[in-house]
């Protein structure tokens, strides 16, 4: 197993961890956290192991961080929806 995946592994673990604490802020400052070391993490798995491997852990990612890609969704959906024609 590479450094790499190692890495992804205990990313995964320890934002499971975090999920599990109770916060007041619906743990968006973890989410923002989560999501700047994960990006160059995902970088670093990818060029790794290659891209199959690196969408496996962008899945098992966004799979922990569901409610920001909704959000996102939801906000690209409404600029794309407003936008001049």
């Amino acid at each position: 197993m590479t450094t790499s995946l190692i890495l992804a592994l205990v990313w995964l673990v320890g934002a499971n961890v975090i999920g599990m604490f109770p916060s007041r802020k619906k743990h968006w400052p973890a989410a923002y956290m989560l999501i700047g070391v994960g990006v160059p993490l995902l970088g670093y798995v990818t060029y790794e192991n290659g891209p199959v491997i690196g969408l496996v852990v962008l899945l098992g990612a966004a799979s922990i961080l569901r409610w920001p890609l909704v959000y996102l969704w939801r906000r690209i959906r409404r600029l794309a929806g407003s936008a001049p024609e």
